[in-house]
C-alpha cells in the first residue's frame, strides 16, 4: 500500500469519525457506511476493511466500546469488501446502483450487529425485529449520503487516481 492510499485512507477515517459523532443525535444516521463503499469502490476491498477497523475503533473510543464493536468491524468491514467487489465492475453510472448497495447495507449492517445479542442472549428475532425501524433510518440515511457524498467523493479520488498507479 502506498502512502497516497495511507493518506486517503487516514483523511477518510477521520471524516468518518467526525460524521459519526457530527450526527450521533440521530439514530442510526451517520456517514460511515457511505464512506466505506465509496473507499471500496475507489480502492479496493482491502483499503476498505482497513478503513472499516480504523473507523469503528476510533468512532468507539469516543462512543463507547463494548462487545458490539466486533460486530460492527465484522459488519463495516463486510460492506467495505462487497463495495469493492462493486468496484471491480465497470460501471458507466455507477451512483444509482451505489445508492441501491447503500440502503442495502443499512440492513445488513443492522443484521450483523443484532447476531451479538444473540451470541449473548440467545434471542435474536425479537431484538432484530425491534431495531427494524433504526436499521431503516440507517438504509434511507445512507441512500442521502451516498447521493451527496459520492459525486463530492470520486472527484477527489480520480484527482489523485494517476499517483496511486504510479507509486
Amino acid at each position: 500500500m502506498n502512502t497516497y492510499k495511507l493518506t486517503l485512507i487516514a483523511v477518510l477515517a477521520s471524516l468518518a469519525v467526525v460524521g459519526r459523532f457530527a450526527f450521533n443525535f440521530l439514530p442510526n444516521v451517520q456517514p460511515v457506511s457511505t464512506i466505506i463503499i465509496i473507499c471500496g469502490f475507489f480502492l479496493g476491498p482491502f483499503a476498505a476493511i482497513v478503513l472499516a477497523i480504523l473507523t469503528t475503533y476510533l468512532s468507539n473510543l469516543i462512543l463507547g466500546m463494548g462487545i458490539w464493536t466486533i460486530w460492527q468491524i465484522v459488519a463495516w468491514a463486510l460492506i467495505g469488501g462487497l463495495g469493492g467487489c462493486i468496484g471491480l465492475l465497470s460501471l458507466k453510472r455507477p451512483l444509482y446502483p451505489l445508492i441501491v448497495f447503500a440502503v442495502f447495507s443499512g440492513y445488513l449492517y443492522g443484521f450483523i450487529v443484532s447476531l451479538a445479542t444473540f451470541t449473548v442472549s440467545g434471542k435474536f428475532i425479537p431484538y432484530y425485529l425491534a431495531g427494524l425501524p433504526f436499521d431503516t433510518y440507517h438504509a434511507i440515511g445512507n441512500g442521502l449520503f451516498m447521493f451527496v457524498l459520492f459525486p463530492i467523493l470520486s472527484k477527489i479520488f480520480n484527482r489523485y487516481k494517476k499517483q496511486w498507479i504510479v507509486d
